[in-house]
């Protein structure tokens, strides 16, 4: 044993290793996050595949983030088959999860969308091949982190970062739900959601950790916000990657810092009461800071992670479809070639078709989605979702979690796009006319996390 903060002891044979792979795309390659295409011209920072391995001896689990947009479910499995093959890991003990920096480059396997714009861009052989390259990079960065474990402290800490992240949907003067209705909008009556305004810190370091050290080898952090803050058409890993920086700066340029994004299909980083503008690099750095803040806050209070077994459960769910008509696929297919206005009418025309025609090519077979859970003995708990799920459905499984903390990444192992609950698919608007699930999918979702939760915490 080894003695940790405070005295406790920490098990001298838990090991952890960190390193991260960058994984830009090529110059000119499609940028994701939008309904228009637009192409890659240069890139402000780099974005990565950063993995976590912890290793307690008898099991190996690996965490990745990627400064992505989304992950799929072919390149959650490829890169899965590549991790296991280098390094002995289990495929099945690997989360994948995005970032969703809308700043980062196109992926294929998206949906029909791919071959739409194939038509109408020139072709994806750019996102295709970048696309095909992940698995590989990704698996690197496992590799590089599992050849450098080395015993280690881990402790946690919970805080709150409040005025960051704000609902972007809203019950209007019309009494009409808007989603981003624009700033100082005077037709708001109030926010139509709640926000989730916890940040949680996961710091791995050396073994003989004490007060009077900052340095850090890891640190996982998961906090609910929409990262579209950069703007512009050059590569970025948006404020994900600037915090990462932040964290850098303190903790030491060796620290690897993970961020995994929790439920945030209904949050975003617009003040509609604040005037300024808030989409440049700028506002990327500034949100970046200020999250940081609170992520040093909250290490003030960090308290060790008893030494306990890894488990991992995943489940398979399956979720039914919203309807949809042979009229409704026809007007899709005719929208999906001719709706290209700008206008938010025009927008929510290619929505609406790309959900339909999306949800008619499964031909009636339910979504089947991977949930997975990674517990550290009974004290830390990391859930995975598939898709932009709002933050309600978020707030459900951490209020009932067994676990003291538990960080929830979306976007993770594949994705359907978004998920909300069933009011605001009864509200209507952008997400839940998006939604490729049918009202009650996300609630699916919480009641297996939950019974995932449930079934590590009772595993002897």
């Amino acid at each position: 044993m080894v003695p940790g903060f405070d005295g406790i002891s920490v098990a001298a044979d838990f090991r952890a290793g960190a390193a991260q792979t960058v994984i830009n795309p090529p110059a000119g390659a499609p940028m994701a996050g939008y309904y228009h295409a637009r192409g890659a011209e240069g890139h402000l920072d780099d974005l990565h595949s950063k993995a976590l391995v912890l290793d307690d001896g008898a099991h190996r689990v690996a965490l990745v983030t990627l400064d992505l947009i989304s992950t799929t479910r072919p390149l959650t499995e490829a890169a899965r088959r590549e991790v296991e093959r280098i390094t002995g890991i289990p495929g099945s003990n690997v989360l994948i999860t995005a970032t969703h920096a809308h700043t980062g480059p196109e992926l294929s396997h998206r949906g029909v969308r791919d071959a739409f714009n194939e038509a109408l861009v020139g072709g994806n052989a750019l996102a295709a091949d970048y696309t095909e390259s992940l698995p590989g990079l990704i698996a690197e960065s496992v590799r590089r982190a599992d050849a450098v474990r080395t015993n280690v402290h881990v402790s946690v800490a919970t805080g709150h970062c409040e005025g960051l992240a704000y609902n972007r949907r809203f019950f209007m003067r019309d009494g009409s739900v808007a989603w981003n209705p624009g700033k100082l909008n005077p037709g708001i009556v109030l926010p139509a959601g709640v926000t989730d305004p916890e940040v949680s810190v996961l710091l791995v370091e050396p073994p003989h950790a004490s007060s009077a050290l900052v340095s850090a080898q890891a640190a996982f952090i998961n906090f609910a916000m929409h990262p579209d803050t950069t703007g512009g058409a050059r590569i970025s890993a948006d404020f994900p990657g600037a915090l990462a920086r932040r964290m850098a700066e303190y903790h030491g340029g060796e620290c690897v810092t993970l961020f995994a994004n929790g439920t945030c299909g209904n949050i975003n980083h617009i003040d509609v009461a604040w005037s300024r503008a808030q989409s440049s690099p700028q506002e990327a750095q500034r949100i970046a800071t200020v999250l940081a803040a609170a992520v040093f806050q909250a290490e003030k209070s960090l308290r060790v992670v008893p030494p306990g077994p890894l488990r991992v459960r995943s489940e398979i769910v399956r979720l039914p479809l919203p309807p949809v008509t042979e009229a409704e696929v026809a007007q899709a297919r005719m929208d999906a070639r001719t709706a290209r206005d700008s206008t938010r009418d025009g927008f929510m025309k290619l929505v609406q078709a790309f959900k339909v025609l999306d949800v008619a090519s499964r031909e009636g077979r339910p979504l089947e989605v991977e949930v997975q859970v990674i517990a550290l003995g009974g004290e830390v708990a990391w859930v995975s979702l598939p898709g932009e799920v709002f933050v309600e459905l978020g707030l459900a499984i951490k209020q009932r979690s067994p676990f003291r903390t538990t960080m929830i990444a979306e976007l993770s192992n594949g994705s359907i796009g978004y998920i909300p609950d069933r009011r605001a698919f009864a509200e209507g608007n952008y997400e839940a006319v998006s939604a490729r699930c049918a009202p009650g999918g996300g609630e699916l979702l919480v009641d297996a996390a939950l019974k995932l939760l449930q079934e590590v915490r009772d595993a002897p």
